[in-house]
């Protein structure tokens, strides 16, 4: 004879497992690169460089792939260039490589690494990590020159990273 308890109890598993179902499978990043997908910033086939992989997603559905974090953010700061009729305000989610673990990462919340040794697929790029322990521990290994979120991150910093020699 089951009671009251055990009953409330399997209800309470049951609904846990359900949200967690749900909240699982909402805004995964879409991955499925395709060979003839281009960054639209520089024209390279993204599918070559699966390590430094950005993308935007558009609350439209539609959605773009760049060779690293310094073309999205290209794209971000000058959205209507590279996509015609299309704002920085409709932009849904924004990902990018984590560095060490190689998956992709909210890059709203991730830090990034600028000035460091390492080259990206365009030169000088900022390295983007999931938490900031990551990153300062890169910066240290590899000549890095600051840590930054996203909101710190400005169309002159970028520009800049285009003119390292």
């Amino acid at each position: 004879m089951t009671t009251m308890k055990t009953h409330t109890t399997r209800y309470l598993a049951l609904f846990i497992l359900l949200l967690s179902i749900n909240v699982s499978y909402g805004d995964e990043p879409t991955i499925e690169i395709k060979k003839t997908d281009r960054c639209p910033v520089c024209g390279m086939f993204v599918y070559k460089y699966p390590k430094w992989v950005a993308q935007i997603i558009f609350q439209d559905g539609g959605y773009y792939f760049y060779d690293g974090a310094k073309d999205m953010f290209k794209h971000y700061f000058d959205t209507a260039k590279y996509t015609a009729g299309k704002s920085a305000a409709s932009i849904k989610n924004i990902y990018v490589t984590d560095y060490y673990d190689v998956e992709l990462i909210d890059g709203k919340t991730a830090f990034y690494v600028l000035g460091s040794d390492i080259l990206g697929p365009m030169g000088h790029e900022l390295l983007p990590f999931k938490n900031k322990e990551s990153a300062q521990e890169f910066l240290e290994d590899h000549q890095g020159k600051s840590i930054v979120n996203f909101t710190d991150v400005t169309p002159a910093m970028i520009e800049s990273l285009d003119k390292r020699q």
